[in-house]
């Protein structure tokens, strides 16, 4: 039976020939066809930027996990590093002011009970190789919620502040008459979770079933993992949106103000 490192892409020169002219066409795409969203945030540079810190990072990691993964005492810090960069990421592009902070609540409240409920119960050995892709995983499904779920809560306020004042005059708390107008935008953020569990094995294979048949599984073992990161997902991402819209509505994330 081959190893799984020979049915993946192989690790040579071509590839990184391939990778180039992939990032440079995408780069291109974007800027042919304007998609930014005005001139001061053009998304080429940002496409061409982010492919390359990707490769940078990635480098980068897949040396220290080798570290961590034989270093009991570093899986915790490594863990809280993954969970600060998350953070920091989704709580910049809700917002440039400093209540970027509060991104810290939703990626908490939806990753930690899950994690814990994995270790609790044994699914999930304290190891870091087991450990540190599942914990990415979900840290990951947590920050794309709350980054969709705090942008589109806050563009939809905007949108309609009237709205919210005519609540005011109505005698409904702040709290309620930013609720009603933020909700259903909010909840959006939740889509792209739904799609990949109801489409998963008919539209897409998804990166936990691959990974586990390279490995050698079985395809019932196979499923039966990415069946529990799908569920988990869902679990995680909707915690995430339900504090990340309740911080909206309180005000707690909030736009940058004008200066």
């Amino acid at each position: 039976m081959p190893l799984a490192s020979d049915a993946l892409l192989p690790v040579t020169p071509t590839l990184g020939w391939v990778l180039a002219l992939l990032l440079a066409a995408a780069a291109a795409i974007v800027a042919l066809a304007g998609l930014s969203p005005d001139a001061r945030a053009r998304r080429a540079p940002q496409v061409l930027r982010a492919g390359l810190r990707a490769a940078v990072q990635l480098a980068a990691v897949s040396l220290a996990i080798g570290w961590v993964v034989r270093s009991g005492w570093a899986l915790p810090l490594f863990l809280l590093l993954m969970y600060g960069v998350a953070v920091r990421t989704a709580g910049r592009r809700i917002t440039a002011g400093p209540a970027w902070r509060w991104a810290a609540l939703p990626l908490a409240a939806g990753v930690v009970p899950v994690v814990l409920l994995l270790l609790l119960t044994g699914l999930v050995p304290y190891r870091g190789i087991t450990l540190i892709p599942v914990a990415g995983i979900l840290i990951g499904g947590a920050l794309t919620a709350t980054v969709l779920a705090g942008r589109r809560g806050l563009a939809e306020l905007g949108q309609r502040h009237g709205e919210v004042e005519a609540g005011l005059a109505l005698g409904l708390a702040e709290r309620e008459a930013r609720m009603e107008i933020a909700r259903p935008a909010a909840s959006d953020a939740l889509l792209p979770g739904l799609d990949q569990t109801r489409t998963v094995g008919l539209v897409t294979l998804p990166g936990a079933f691959v990974g586990m048949l390279l490995g050698g599984a079985s395809p019932l073992q196979a499923g039966a993992v990415q069946l529990f990161v799908l569920v988990a997902l869902l679990a995680v991402q909707s915690a995430a949106v339900a504090v990340t819209l309740e911080l909206v509505a309180r005000g707690r994330l909030a736009d940058a103000p004008a200066g």
